[in-house]
């Protein structure tokens, strides 16, 4: 997938992109930095992939920093911020990418401790870093999006509604974006070949990828999808701060 951003188009500009060490976040990255951002690699547990994504992009001569920050933790997003200030003194572009739930051995509550919870808490601490004209994106699914008039597989609706109390907590902050100069919008897709979570829902529900596929006529892959987060990054926000990413002819 060619990089959508004209090189040199973000010369200068600071984004951090969350869970940004491998898939969908570490495509993203590669784009903003490829384009010229001074970007943030971010990482809850893959410091090695992380820097190994850094390192490549300074290779090619760009500036990339790594933070590792467990969102579920305030304190570790408090020092990943401080990390940035000291590195960059701003942030321009923040991608909200990072997310879960489906994980084994985690608590019941964890889903919406970080889909919801973590994601209102991370915006709040990154304000001090975002001036005028910033742009916060979050990244969800049609399945959360629409969760509310769309049945989902059973494996994913914990994980979708929590998704979808995360967007909710966010939207409601739109006001005081609004009044700070901060654009907001969502970034909605399908079903992402070759992700995380696409491989744990069709281990639980085999044939469930197939079937969507079948349904909607195209899936984006992952560094497909990439390119419509950093599109949606630079591009205008729609009037109703969604930017849509595949079919939605199956959803309510």
């Amino acid at each position: 997938m060619a990089n959508p951003l004209a090189a040199g188009s973000l010369e200068g500009l600071r984004v951090l992109v969350t869970g940004s060490s491998r898939g969908i976040g570490a495509d993203t990255i590669r784009y903003f930095a490829e384009a010229g951002a001074r970007v943030v690699i971010n990482y809850r547990s893959k410091q090695a992939r992380a820097t190994k994504i850094a390192d490549a992009i300074e290779a090619e001569g760009g500036t990339a920093i790594t933070v590792g920050a467990d969102l579920t933790d305030a304190d570790a997003v408090a020092g990943m911020f401080e990390q940035v200030r000291a590195a960059y003194d701003g942030l321009d572009v923040l991608v909200m990418n990072a997310s879960g739930g489906m994980e084994s051995g985690m608590a019941e509550d964890y889903a919406m401790t970080l889909n919801r919870d973590a994601q209102v808490g991370l915006l709040k601490a990154a304000l001090p870093l975002l001036g005028e004209g910033a742009r916060v994106v979050f990244v969800t699914s049609h399945q959360a999006h629409f969760i509310e008039s769309t049945p989902t597989m059973p494996e994913y609706e914990p994980v979708a509604r929590s998704k979808r109390a995360g967007e909710d907590a966010l939207r409601a902050l739109i006001p005081e974006l609004d009044q700070r100069g901060i654009e907001f919008v969502v970034v909605s897709g399908d079903m992402i070949e070759g992700t995380i979570t696409a491989t744990l829902l069709e281990r639980a529900n085999p044939g469930a990828i197939n079937a969507r596929k079948e349904s909607a006529g195209k899936l984006y892959n992952v560094s497909e999808f990439a390119a419509e987060i950093v599109r949606a990054a630079v591009e205008p926000v729609p009037d109703d701060h969604t930017r849509y990413v595949g079919d939605t002819s199956d959803f309510a």
